[in-house]
Order: structure tokens, then sequence, then C-alpha cells
């Protein structure tokens, strides 16, 4: 065997395991990206799920904020004015920007 056939053989042999490390490569990235889809799709069920939980609480503390306890109902109405209030604030600024 001449020093031509052994740079050929070694040659070769280096293109082979070049091929079977990018296929090792291929592999691990398709797995990755596949992770990472995965993961959002986790995170976008998460944002959902928090989202969901903080407008439970609004409507928790709106609830608490109109609860009448001991018959307090002139404290329960005042709530509700200020509450109606706000919110004709609000839309009165929302008006004024269109």
């Amino acid at each position: 065997m001449g020093a031509t056939e052994k740079t050929i053989n070694t040659f070769a042999t280096r293109v082979r395991q070049m091929i079977l490390q990018y296929h090792d490569l291929k592999q691990e990235n398709a797995g990755l990206y596949a992770m990472v889809d995965e993961k959002d799709a986790k995170l976008k069920q998460l944002e959902a799920q928090l989202k969901q939980v903080r407008n439970d609480y609004d409507m928790l503390k709106l609830a608490k904020m109109l609860e009448v306890t001991d018959g307090d109902l002139e404290e329960a109405k005042k709530r509700v004015a200020k509450l109606v209030r706000d919110v004709n604030k609000c839309i009165t600024l929302l008006s004024e920007k269109s």
C-alpha cells in the first residue's frame, strides 16, 4: 500500500466519521427542537392559567368589596356608588382619548 492509498483511506475514514457525527448531531438537534416546542406549549398553558387565576382573583376582590356583612347595607351602597363613580371616570377618560 502506497502513501497515496494510505492518504485516501485515511480521508475516506474521516469522511465516514464526519457523516456519522453529522447524523448524530442532526438527531440531537431534532430532539432539542422538540423539547423547545414542548416547553413553549407548556408556557402558553401556564400563561393562560395565570390569566384565568388573575381574573378569578379580581372577581373575588370585587365580590368581597360588594359583600354585605352584619346587615351593613348602607356601607355596601357606598361601596357600589364609589365603584360606579370610578367606572364613570374611566369611561370619561376613554371618551376623551377617542
